[in-house]
């Protein structure tokens, strides 16, 4: 099982805070293409977070049960 978590403008368009998927032992390019192909979330921009851990390179981050995906809005700084 998989926590993904939406914030910002990701949670708006998903209409949820976050949901438990029944997923494991995919990459997070999988998933991250199965929630922009279920939510309609190409047009947006994002980070991800695997356990409040930011992650570049979603091609070779393979996930694990139990693991909490967050989809952040973009962040600014100062």
């Amino acid at each position: 099982m998989l926590n993904v978590k939406y914030f910002g403008a990701v949670a708006e368009k998903t209409q949820v805070l976050g949901e438990t998927l029944p997923l494991s032992n995919l990459s997070l390019q999988e998933l991250v293409d199965e929630l922009e192909q279920k939510y309609d979330l190409t047009s947006l921009s994002y980070s991800i977070a695997v356990n409040q851990k930011l992650v570049q390179d979603k091609n070779s981050y393979m996930l694990m049960s139990n693991d909490v995906v967050a989809l952040l809005p973009p962040f600014a700084g100062g």
